[in-house]
């Protein structure tokens, strides 16, 4: 008997789902937005009446905003790894400091798959991580508009974008004419397409578009009733080591709050009108009832919150983003109804796979938002992780949360510190100000967290990859081991402090 392989049977079965749902007239347009470093608070429908963003505030009363929306990890590089793959940081083995993704893992990535079905695919931005052997894989595109690194804000250092420099000298609306550009060609081929933008804004270097000078000239913004270091003596001393502490006086936020909270929102206004770009060519292209969209951010910004600047750290303003996501088929649709159920990064190609009629692979660790299209009041998950392996050895943790606690493990005891717990109640204490991993009063709570912990900590054991220095975090994180036990290991490899050092 002959027996097809393996891979041949996993693309037939691809293409057979992908005809069933051409048949039943279902494959939507997708377009999948991404900002860089977009906390929650910086978008109107999310409660800041500070600030001007017409264009996601529609786009969320359009379709379902997502209240506990998170990123598994809250940086770039890992996000990004995770977005594609559905996959937890230790199953991509992709982030900074640590190496780049294995070929294998990119070929069950929400675009390949997605192209194999017959989608026409589009990426323009920050693609934010390396494929062994394939570099960016701008191959893997039907349309290129991707940059190495970091990109620029200037339209004309971006090479796939240089065409766009003329009309669009700034990166973020060139961003949205490629995007109109893309779906006038997928119209015209008779294509469904999945068009990704990774926006730069607002990344820093701070570099607004001179454009919108006027929108926050003169502007007073109201701090978040976290601001400041007064908010942050009940926090780990872990999370006091590295640039998050430091940056909070560096990037002055304590002494030009509104000077940069305008540029910072600025930068996302620009993101705002390109949406609006978007949405306004799918409309002239009579292609708007069956586009899906989704609009979100790689990880969240600190602002200030409890003294601190950046992201990294599982604090709600960093881990925690925006989330949107509109699709005109649903009945839901158009009720301006939020969804407080517990979603992450990882969801992603899930469900953009689900979208397009393509089954789910085993080896992602998210789940399908569809259902909450459907249904806002549902569920998905009881719990998920958050992860830090990055940067300051003392800030990596990892973090389970539910819908209604956080709990972090601090396991590093060098340098006068002692390993610590934090227990937030994030439903009734949204911002953070209580740690109730010492009141008795809240010992269930606490016995419970730490047995989710446990047990997520037992499955990046199992399956976290063999390879980019994530072993050895299965060790470390481990609340049984004492510190004298893990003295030795937890300086960084010497392979992963000569990348650190190639990188900076």
């Amino acid at each position: 008997m002959n027996y097809l392989p393996k891979s041949l049977i996993t693309l037939l079965s691809i293409l057979w789902f992908a005809a069933a749902s051409v048949q039943a007239g279902t494959r939507p347009n997708i377009i999948f937005l991404l900002a860089d470093d977009q906390c929650t608070y910086s978008v109107g429908c999310y409660g800041n009446q500070d600030v001007k963003t017409p264009q996601m505030d529609r786009l969320g009363h359009d379709g379902v905003i997502f209240d506990k929306h998170y990123n598994t990890t809250a940086i770039c590089m890992a996000s990004r790894a995770s977005i594609m793959t559905g996959m937890y940081e230790y199953k991509t083995g992709t982030n900074f400091s640590h190496g780049n993704m294995k070929a294998e893992t990119w070929k069950k990535s929400y675009p390949v798959l997605l192209r194999q079905s017959g989608y026409l695919t589009a990426f323009a931005g920050k693609f934010g991580f390396v494929v062994e052997g394939q570099g960016l894989c701008e191959n893997d595109f039907d349309v290129w508009g991707g940059g190495p690194g970091q990109t620029h804000y200037q339209t004309a250092k971006n090479k796939s974008m240089a065409t766009y420099a003329k009309d669009y000298p700034h990166s973020t609306r060139a961003y949205g004419a490629f995007g109109q550009d893309v779906i006038k060609r997928a119209v015209k081929e008779g294509k469904p397409f999945s068009l990704s933008i990774s926006f730069k804004a607002p990344h820093r270097p701070v570099t607004p578009d001179p454009k919108f000078d006027h929108v926050y000239a003169g502007k007073t913004f109201t701090k978040p009733a976290n601001f400041g270091r007064e908010f942050a003596g009940h926090l780990s001393e872990q999370s006091k080591r590295g640039r998050q502490y430091t940056r909070f006086s560096e990037w002055k936020y304590d002494t030009d709050y509104d000077g940069v909270m305008a540029k910072y929102h600025q930068q996302i206004y620009a993101i705002d009108v390109s949406l609006g770009m978007l949405r306004d060519e799918l409309d002239r292209q009579g292609v708007a009832d069956n586009t899906v969209i989704i609009y979100t951010s790689d990880n969240g910004f600190l602002c200030g919150s409890h003294g601190y600047g950046s992201k990294v750290l599982p604090l709600e303003e960093s881990s925690r983003v925006p989330l949107m996501i509109y699709d005109p088929r649903r009945k839901t649709s158009g009720k301006k109804l939020r969804c407080r159920a517990l979603t992450g990064n990882i969801d992603f190609a899930p469900t953009l796979l689900e979208l397009a009629g393509l089954p789910v692979p085993e080896n992602m660790d998210g789940k399908s938002l569809v259902p909450l299209l459907a249904n806002p009041a549902g569920d998905i998950r009881d719990h998920m992780v958050l992860i830090n392996v990055w940067g300051e050895t003392a800030t990596h943790c990892l973090t389970t949360l539910t819908q209604k606690s956080k709990y972090t493990y601090w396991w590093y005891g060098g340098d006068g510190m002692t390993p610590a717990e934090e227990l937030f109640d994030t439903a009734n204490d949204p911002l953070e100000l209580k740690n109730l991993a010492n009141n008795p009063e809240h010992s269930v709570t606490l016995k419970r967290m730490r047995k989710k912990y446990d047990a997520e900590l037992a499955v990046w054991k199992k399956q976290a990859v063999p390879y980019n220095d994530y072993q050895r975090y299965g060790t470390l994180f481990d609340r049984n081991t004492a510190w004298s036990a893990k003295e030795k290991m937890a300086g960084a490899p010497k392979s992963a402090r000569k990348k650190r050092r190639q990188r900076k």
